[in-house]
């Protein structure tokens, strides 16, 4: 049997997730892909959870992709589909939840690790970490992040960081929109733990309201969101219960 990669717990209605293998920098490997993507519906479904909290254990947030499976993956053309189809339902998801998602990240986050910090809709990092997208540097490309990142931060940042494939730091990574805030490295799960917490003592329809329409108005042409805005404002008058 398996070791279980993604471990599941429930603080007060914040469930927190924690990416589990140390060993191998906490690397996507296809079971813990599906076992986020698990784990993240599982608390979309649980009307008890108002906020998600994903952290990660040992010295690096996520590594990236587990490149020991990729020999696996190119024998057939359906290895490959699945794959990309799997890690793009994840990228998807992280979107469709229709609650907050914190990420606490330390250490390293590189490519597909940095896809999963950045996809989260409000990210604490550990003062001495990196993110960077270094693809291009073994001739492949960041495809399913890159209009995450691109929407996040803006093209001329994007462009830069998948272009050299060279890390960033922390601060830096706040200075361009890609962080909220940078703490000391063993402050990191506290913190992110009381933003959550802090986060979750408001009205679960309004915070469902509130990532819904901020990712529609972030997708639409101004007017359209205008327009979005106008149906919701409607709505949330019967908003008063948490």
């Amino acid at each position: 049997m398996l070791d279980k990669v993604l471990l599941e717990e429930t603080i007060d209605s914040v469930r927190i997730l924690t990416l589990n293998r140390p060993n191998k920098r906490n690397a996507l490997n296809t079971q813990l892909t599906q076992e986020l993507l698990d784990g993240l519906s599982a608390a979309q479904a649980d009307d008890s959870v108002k906020v998600i909290l994903l952290v990660a254990n040992g010295q690096d947030f996520c590594a990236g992709a587990d490149v020991s499976e990729f020999s696996q993956l190119e024998k057939t053309a359906d290895h490959a589909n699945q794959r990309a189809a799997l890690t793009t339902a994840l990228h998807k998801k992280f979107r469709e939840v229709n609650k907050p998602i914190v990420g606490a990240a330390q250490g390293n986050m590189m490519g597909g690790g940095a896809g999963l910090a950045t996809a989260c809709d409000l990210l604490i990092l550990g003062q001495d970490s990196r993110i960077g997208y270094p693809e291009v540097r073994i001739g492949i490309v960041p495809a399913i992040v890159m209009a995450n990142l691109a929407q996040q931060i803006g093209p001329k940042h994007a462009f830069e960081l998948i272009i050299t494939g060279k890390p960033i730091n922390a601060e830096t990574a706040l200075q361009i929109g890609l962080a909220n805030r940078v703490v000391a490295n063993e402050d990191l799960l506290e913190s992110a733990k009381n933003i959550a917490l802090d986060i979750s003592k408001n009205s679960s329809k309004a915070l469902e309201a509130i990532k819904s329409l901020f990712y529609t108005a972030l997708d639409h042409k101004f007017h359209d969101a205008m327009e979005f805005g106008t149906e919701m404002n409607i709505k949330m008058r019967g908003f008063n219960q948490r």
